[in-house]
């Protein structure tokens, strides 16, 4: 099983059909896509700056924008089947489908170590690859991405969050890097699973 996170940036991207074509063509039974917020969570922080409510809402907020772009995603592409939680998830693998993360499961009724800003959808695709013991995490990036810097220097510069390396440190699995052009690399990669990406340092 593999989990391949789309950043919320391509949700205006031209390239965006392609990654979901390129999923659902060879996604079947093995990929999981979690959606980025994109401009939906970035409304949840525009808010929360204006009115200076808490992090809890905020998260819940943030995790409703992803929730937003996972239906647009399966509105664009019907392949994908949409489901909340691990034990749905696994279903829509066990019936062939490639699965859409609909993460209805992180709403927060009191807050824990997700709900905070130094956790983006980037961590949250992580947290769910290591509770399904995925074989692969893929993150799908729009900005330029330093193959010879550790994923802690990619935080610190702001490509992936503030949790990301430190959480990935636990991570029993390869996590690949690629720039949203690469869509002949993320082929080959699904095609032959024992080619290599970037071998990030945390």
């Amino acid at each position: 099983m593999w989990v391949v996170k789309l950043g919320g940036s391509l949700n205006q991207d031209a390239l965006l059909p392609q990654w979901l074509e390129l999923l659902a063509e060879l996604g079947g039974g093995r990929v999981i896509v979690v959606p980025g917020g994109g401009a939906f969570a970035e409304q949840a922080r525009e808010a929360q700056a204006q009115w200076q409510f808490d992090d809890l809402a905020a998260h819940n907020m943030a995790v409703l924008g992803m929730a937003q772009t996972a239906l647009m995603l399966q509105g664009l592409c019907p392949a994908l089947q949409a489901a909340a939680g691990e034990q749905p998830l696994r279903r829509v693998l066990l019936s062939g489908q490639p699965a859409l993360w609909l993460p209805l499961d992180l709403l927060r009724g009191r807050a824990d170590e997700l709900t905070n800003w130094r956790v983006s959808s980037d961590s949250l695709a992580l947290w769910l690859a290591q509770r399904l013991h995925a074989e692969r995490l893929l993150v799908v990036k729009s900005c330029d991405i330093d193959g010879r810097r550790t994923l802690a220097q990619l935080s610190e510069a702001g490509v992936l969050d503030a949790e990301f390396a430190t959480r990935a440190r636990n991570a029993a699995f390869p996590i690949d890097l690629l720039h949203k052009s690469e869509l002949a690399r993320a082929r080959d990669l699904l095609l032959d699973e024992t080619l290599s990406c970037r071998p990030f340092a945390v």
